[in-house]
């Protein structure tokens, strides 16, 4: 992690991160699309056991990094319901159905 000298290089540093973090969620974005081919129902699209196998995942990466791990579970809770209604979108509109 670089050493800031001053409030603007710490901002800018912020800024550079928060795109990143915007980039990461487009392409995580885009394998949910990709996944959407591979599922034959919206239970499968809506697949609890993943869905809570990831949101443990992230909880213990957060606390293993000293993150708050509250913090990341409402993130990817936002997340990945916004992705899951996106998923069921493209795979109704894919399959007809």
């Amino acid at each position: 992690m670089k050493q800031c000298n001053t409030l603007e290089e710490v901002r800018a540093e912020i800024d550079k991160i928060d795109y990143e973090i915007v980039e990461l969620i487009a392409k995580r974005n885009s394998y949910i699309h990709q996944a959407a081919a591979f599922k034959n129902s919206i239970e499968e699209v809506k697949d609890e056991d993943r869905i809570e196998l990831v949101k443990q995942r992230v909880r213990a990466k957060a606390i293993e990094l000293d993150v708050s791990p509250n913090l990341i579970s409402e993130l990817f809770t936002k997340m990945i319901d916004e992705m899951v209604e996106s998923e069921i979108a493209q795979f109704r509109d894919t399959t007809n159905f």
